[in-house]
């Protein structure tokens, strides 16, 4: 995918510099060709137009937090569930601001065009599939009892990547540290609601 020229590249990061702090609708070729160094006909010469620049811009930033949330939910067959889910929720958490800027520009984009969900969708079946995969390895060895994998992948992801969002996007931190709101997560994965 990185067949870019070094011009290419200061476009593309430029677009997603004025992305994040524009939005895709306030984002313009001549901001872009400005935060790029660049004139705005190399822009127009090089990507057509700006939706497919956008476009362009998005799909990279999207393979590469796609890159890192595989290496958070990498697993191994020595990983315990609790460390595994521990593990995940820190890695979450030690994100960037940058990384998660690919979410906001998801997040805007599912607002203004509700039926192109595809960076969102992306992101979550990257992250649910993992899960999902890690989830039917302990119930193959025994470690939880017999459950939909699936259900419990997504319930899983639910729970910490709105929290991470809630977090780094919309800065509502929660009331207790945040190894402690892990373990209260998991305390309550592991024992459940009833008393």
């Amino acid at each position: 995918m990185n067949d870019f020229n070094s011009t290419d590249e200061k476009i593309i990061q430029a677009t997603f510099t004025i992305l994040q702090k524009e939005g895709l609708t306030k984002a313009t070729t001549k901001k872009i060709a400005a935060e790029a160094g660049v004139n705005e006909v190399t822009i127009f010469r090089k990507f057509q137009n700006k939706n497919n620049l956008v476009e362009i811009t998005k799909e990279h930033y999207l393979e590469i937090f796609l890159e890192k949330l595989a290496e958070i939910f990498e697993f191994n067959d020595e990983d315990e569930i609790e460390g595994y889910l521990q593990s995940n929720f820190i890695g979450l958490l030690d994100l960037s601001e940058s990384d998660f800027s690919i979410i906001r520009i998801a997040m805007e984009e599912v607002r203004d065009t509700p039926e192109r969900k595809q960076l969102i969708s992306r992101i979550t079946t990257t992250v649910i599939d993992k899960l999902e995969e890690f989830f039917l390895s302990q119930v193959e060895k025994g470690k939880i009892r017999s459950v939909d994998c699936r259900v419990l992948a997504g319930m899983c992801f639910s729970i910490t990547f709105q929290s991470i969002i809630l977090w780094k996007i919309y800065d509502m931190k929660p009331s207790v540290e945040t190894d402690q709101y892990g373990n209260h997560f998991l305390d309550i994965l592991y024992n459940g609601i009833k008393a």
